[in-house]
């Protein structure tokens, strides 16, 4: 089985302004912050193309040579074409919450998602820490938004800005 999962024709009401752009992993990255990055190099979803997950519906590593520097995060993308939907349209492109996953959200916790494990709901792509998370939320992801939508304002706050 696939690590991530696209569920891109499901409905979900989006809680306006709860999104921001980041990722990384678990063991590499800063979770005290607004976006996830590795806090070495500053990039965020270890490195992987987040629009490559939109166009293939699998988690790619982007290359060193087509990075974007967009919220205090380094970006990166298979291609120029990728880099450019993304400097377009980062809303669209960018793992929601920061990075951050939503069951964890949901639960009261800020724990950085993992690229390698996600979902693309309602034409957005979420990160999640395990793939046990990723499944929950797959199949009942309006229950883990409307969590999130009551947890993540307080979370936000405390992350660092």
């Amino acid at each position: 089985m696939r690590p991530g999962i696209a569920l891109i024709g499901l409905r979900v009401c989006l809680l306006a302004g709860l999104w921001i752009i980041c990722s990384g992993g678990p063991a590499w990255t800063a979770t005290t912050e607004r976006i996830v990055v590795n806090r070495f190099t500053g990039v965020a979803i270890e490195g992987f193309d987040p629009v490559a997950y939109f166009v293939t519906g699998t988690a790619a590593r982007g290359r060193a040579e087509f990075e974007a520097n967009l919220w205090g995060a380094v970006w990166r993308f298979r291609n120029e074409g990728n880099r450019a939907s993304f400097l377009a349209h980062p809303e669209i492109y960018g793992p929601q919450f920061g990075g951050y996953d939503p069951a964890d959200i949901a639960r009261g916790v800020t724990v950085a998602g993992n690229p390698r494990f996600f979902a693309i709901v309602a034409q957005r792509l979420y990160l999640f820490s395990r793939e046990a998370n990723r499944d929950a939320f797959a199949a009942n992801p309006e229950r883990f938004l409307y969590e999130v939508g009551k947890r993540w304002p307080a979370l936000q706050e405390q992350l660092s800005q």
